[in-house]
This record gives structure tokens, C-alpha cells and sequence, in this order.
């Protein structure tokens, strides 16, 4: 409650009705519990937030920055071993240096990894960057096999990746095998149906795709009044209606894409990680919050409510906090300017495309040991690439996402059951106990 306080103060206008919040539900949630903005709440909190650090004036936006390193003791004038983070090492895209930002306390919110997947509803540069500097760094990440799947994303192959959100089923949408045109979840969740919880319906989707040779299933709520729709909707409504699709008169053609990464950087209570100085916060982390399956709308908990903690224990903590020592300055003398984009192009392609086929949404041990094979023939060619030519942000991103491919298909490789969002062939039973799958630098 108090972070939802905290971001109407902010600005951000939830829905009311009779003077409350007004209250939706999606998948997994067996009461209506989420405050929503229409059917946009990602976008109106983020124009709020964007509005608050511009206005703030102890905020200094530095836009068109890539991190490409973390800062720790290694990098001192005089070396130290300790571990201790010191800041970041960003490539200025304007000018093409490399910058030192240093600070006594760092804190990661660089979202998911999202992009190492072909279809993923997450943006361009979900490319894991947080996850693999803290990796490098000697983090411990965990549970990077809970990679979570939206079970309908709109099948356009004119258009970017774009999420039908979860609130459609959760206002009534039922989901339509065109095939046979009759609904489908009951074979697979008999008791909640289409609000069965993401894992659940996204691989039901991909069964019946595969078992009848489908391109898509339909998501279907013409049956609810067109007012209802196009007032709940507004946005998703009139997006369509551009793409010649009126889901008030009839369905919608989804897919599931790669929408959310639960595992990350491991924190505690007050978004600390292994590191000193350095906390992290939202989906670039492993929390807890989780478990094996996010349930909708809960990313906003793990973003503001350990985002806030991470403030606080920071505060607490400064004025014991040491101020940044002498860094070095980034070493440029033995790289040039690279003649060979493709390269980059071709590999960012190549993981994004065997990610997708090996370690999607149902995985077998085989697959899984073919993706860990390019990974590894992979990892030596972006690595004397990084090597030899100077830094770009798509030689970063390719890095990064690597990187995180690795850290996946590594926990995949090691958890042997069926749980939440790892569902593989295999091992197609749950243990009895649950465990994390940590991973050491």
C-alpha cells in the first residue's frame, strides 16, 4: 500500500471507482487485487516517474549512456581485491569515449534479459546488462532457468512484438483453438481455465500450436458488450484497430512470447547484493518474490517496493559509505574501430534464435546441451571481437546477452524436475523440496 501511496503522490492516476481503486484481475490471482491505469499502467507509471527525476533537482539524467563494466576495487589506482563497487565504466554514444562514473553506492535497475529470446515482449535493450556486469563482477545469481513466457502476445508479422495484456482473460476473454472453434483450457486447467496462472496457459498455447499445426490460437471476448471492451481496453482496442483487427467483433490472434526474467542478481531484504556498494532492484534480480512463476502485475512490487529499500538502507548506511577512490581511466590503446558489423548482427541473431527453439517453453536435457554447445563456440568469438575493436553499444549488448544465454541454460542444465516456469520433458515431476538454483562467479 505504502509504494502505491507513494506513486499516486507521484502522480501516476489509477483508476477509481466510488472514490477507491479500482481493482482488476489477471492470471493467477484468485481475487481482483491490481490497480491499473486503463489498460496502459507500465506506460503511465513510467511517463510519472520520468517526470519526477527531470523535475528533481539532485537527479542528473545522463541519456545516451551504455554501461558496458562495473567498477570494483580491481580498477583502483592502487589495485585491491576486495570486491567493493565503485561505480561504472559507460560508453558515451555521442562521443564515443568510455567515462568513468564513480559513486560510493551503485544501485541496478537495468531490467531483464529478455532479448536473448526471438519473440519477447520485453524492449530493445532487455539484453541483461545488469545480470552479466554483477556476474563479471563476482555476484551470485539464481533460479536464471525461471524465464517466464506471456502466453498471448498479438501474431502480426508486420509488427513489433506487442503484449495483449492479461486482463483480457481476467475481464472474461476465452481462449480458441481456430481449429476446431471451441475453447481448450479445460483439457489442460479444468478448474481456472483461461486464468490459469501464465506458465500453465502459456504452454497449453504452445501444445495446441504444435499438436494441430496452428500459426496462433485466438483470444476471444466480442462476447462481452462492445462498450465494456472498448472502456476497459482502450488502448489494446484501438491499437488493433489500426492493424484492421476489432476485438469487439471478433478474435485475436496470439502467440506467447518471452515476457519476464524471474531469476537475476541475488538481493536481500534492502536490495543488497554480495558485492559492497552495490544494490539492485526490479526484474534484474532474484528477490524471492517469485518463487518458480511471477503472477501478473507482481513486477511492480519487485521495482518499487525493493527500489524503495534499497533507498533507505542507503541512506542509513552513508555516512559510513567511503568516498570513491582514484580509478583508472578505460584502456583504449589496443583497439581500433571494427569493419565487420555483420559479425555482431549475425551472432545477436543466431542466440536469440536457439534460445527460442532450445530453451523455450518446454525443454529436454538434448536441447538444452545443444544450446550450452554454441554458447561455448559463441563465447570465443564475441570475446576476441571485445578484444580487438573499440566498444559500441551493440557489441555491449551482444556481450551481455551472452552472457545471460549461458547463465540460463547453465540453471536449466541443473535443475532436474519440472517447476513453475522450467518445465522440461525429462524430468517432467516436482520434488518435494524446493530449492534455488544459485550460481558462483
Amino acid at each position: 500500500p505504502h509504494a502505491i501511496e507513494r506513486l499516486i503522490a507521484l502522480g501516476v492516476p489509477f483508476n477509481q471507482q466510488a472514490g477507491a481503486l479500482h481493482l482488476t484481475r489477471e492470471g493467477g490471482h484468485s481475487h481482483r487485487r491490481i490497480v491499473h491505469v486503463d489498460d496502459a499502467t507500465g506506460r503511465a507509471v513510467q511517463d510519472a516517474l520520468v517526470s519526477a527525476a527531470q523535475a528533481h533537482p539532485n537527479i542528473t539524467l545522463l541519456p545516451g549512456r551504455s554501461c558496458i563494466d562495473l567498477i570494483t576495487g580491481r580498477h583502483e589506482a592502487r589495485y585491491s581485491g576486495s570486491g567493493r563497487v565503485w561505480g561504472v565504466y559507460a560508453l558515451n554514444e555521442a562521443t564515443g569515449k568510455v567515462e568513468a562514473h564513480t559513486a560510493r553506492a551503485t544501485v541496478l535497475a537495468a531490467g531483464g534479459a529478455g532479448r536473448c529470446y526471438l519473440f519477447s515482449t520485453s524492449p530493445r535493450g532487455a539484453t541483461g546488462d545488469g545480470i552479466a556486469m554483477a556476474w563479471r563482477a563476482g555476484a551470485r545469481v539464481s533460479n536464471m532457468e525461471m524465464m517466464q513466457f506471456h502466453p498471448t502476445c498479438l501474431y502480426n508479422l508486420e509488427v513489433k512484438n506487442f503484449l495483449v495484456t492479461e486482463a483480457v482473460r481476467g475481464e472474461g476473454g476465452w481462449l480458441i483453438n481456430p481449429r476446431t472453434g471451441k475453447r481448450f483450457m479445460e483439457f489442460y486447467d479444468a478448474e481456472r481455465m483461461e486464468l490459469a496462472p501464465r506458465d500453465v496457459v502459456a504452454r497449453a498455447i504452445d501444445s495446441e500450436i504444435k499438436r494441430f499445426g496452428l500459426d496462433y490460437v485466438h483470444l476471444d471476448i466480442s462476447h462481452k458488450p462492445a462498450g465494456f471492451v472498448r472502456e476497459h481496453f482502450p488502448m489494446i482496442h484501438a491499437k488493433l484497430l489500426g492493424l484492421g483487427i476489432d476485438m469487439t467483433a471478433g478474435p485475436i490472434p496470439v502467440v506467447p512470447a518471452q515476457h519476464y526474467t524471474c531469476g537475476g542478481v541475488l538481493i536481500d531484504l534492502a536490495g543488497r547484493t554480495d558485492l559492497p556498494g552495490l544494490y539492485a532492484a526490479g526484474e534484474c534480480t532474484e528477490s524471492g518474490l517469485h518463487g518458480a512463476n511471477r503472477l501478473a502485475s507482481n513486477s511492480l512490487l519487485e521495482c518499487f517496493v525493493f527500489g524503495e529499500a534499497a533507498a533507505h538502507d542507503i541512506l542509513e548506511r552513508w555516512s559510513s559509505f567511503d568516498a570513491p577512490p582514484a580509478i583508472r581511466p578505460w584502456d583504449e590503446s589496443r583497439v581500433a574501430d571494427s569493419d565487420e558489423e555483420v559479425v555482431i548482427k549475425q551472432n545477436w541473431t543466431e542466440i536469440r534464435r536457439f534460445m527460442w527453439n532450445y530453451v523455450g517453453i518446454v525443454r529436454t536435457t538434448k536441447r538444452l546441451e545443444r544450446a550450452a554447445h554454441r554458447i561455448k563456440l559463441l563465447y570465443d568469438e564475441v570475446e576476441d571481437y571485445y578484444g580487438h575493436f573499440r566498444v559500441t553499444t551493440d557489441l555491449i549488448e551482444l556481450r551481455n546477452l551472452l552472457q545471460c544465454a549461458d547463465l540460463i541454460v547453465r540453471s536449466a542444465l541443473r535443475r532436474h524436475e519440472s517447476r513453475g516456469l522450467h518445465y522440461t520433458l525429462d524430468y517432467p515431476a516436482t520434488s518435494k523440496q524446493a530449492r534455488d538454483t544459485v550460481l558462483f562467479p
